[in-house]
């Protein structure tokens, strides 16, 4: 795999106008690996992921794929990375077939996989029922399962998900959860920015807890009461800033 040196920032920092939104904040995705990123809204998780996209510069501090500096990264190593951000896209006009095969394309799949791929996409998402229907149709769920296809479909080694599991049903976050898992065991390094602890907890192989915008520790996935945890962690973290 190519980028076998996963995903790594080490000590970034990075101010959005009058906030310090990353204070010095390292972080390794390894291949093979499930990391979860956990943390109450405002912590810095999705500005992390943007930097770790390459979309936010940093102010200081530097970022990594497969052992490489951002700046230096080709774009047939970024054709290797699935992400969505925040609300995963489709283009609202094109129906889901048509959304999957561009974003095969944007990631550089031969033509002659194409057909294969997305083919696989609808089965996997449970969405050939509505292939021909155009994403605007769709509900916020059905949206959010394409989104997350044409993230995956092209088996990337390097995965970036923010809050994957909004907006799916239970059936969508099974659907979700085997494909990061068979992802993860052909070794590709998957982060996963969620607040729903009892899923992270089903699928990571290391949990990072963020507060404020610095990483505060760790989580054990198998931790019995992992929100007690969480809240226990965070609140500390509150009381030491003051």
């Amino acid at each position: 795999m190519d980028d076998v040196g996963g995903l790594r920032a080490d000590q970034v920092r990075r101010r959005l106008g009058d906030t310090l939104a990353l204070d010095g904040v390292s972080l390794a995705v390894e291949p093979g690996q499930v990391h979860a990123l956990v943390g109450l809204n405002g912590a810095g998780k999705t500005t992390l992921l943007r930097v770790l996209l390459g979309m936010l510069s940093v102010d200081s501090g530097s970022v990594t794929l497969g052992g490489v500096a951002l700046s230096g990264v080709e774009p047939a190593a970024w054709a290797g990375v699935g992400h969505t951000l925040e609300t995963a896209f489709a283009y609202p006009e094109l129906d889901v077939r048509q959304n999957l095969e561009i974003a095969a394309r944007l990631r550089l799949v031969g033509s002659d996989r194409i057909d294969g791929m997305v083919e696989w996409s609808l089965s996997a998402f449970e969405l050939g029922a509505y292939a021909g229907v155009a994403a605007r149709r769709l509900s916020q769920g059905n949206r959010q399962r394409v989104g997350l296809a044409a993230a995956l479909q092209h088996a990337p080694g390097t995965v970036v998900l923010d809050e994957p599991s909004n907006a799916l049903d239970p059936a969508g976050v099974l659907l979700l959860r085997e494909t990061l898992l068979r992802r993860r065991d052909d070794g590709a390094a998957i982060l996963v920015s969620s607040h729903h602890l009892d899923e992270v907890a089903r699928i990571a192989d290391r949990i990072t807890l963020m507060n404020r915008g610095r990483v505060i520790g760790s989580l054990d996935p198998d931790t019995l009461d992992l929100e007690r945890s969480f809240f226990s962690a965070v609140h500390a973290d509150d009381e030491a800033r003051r």
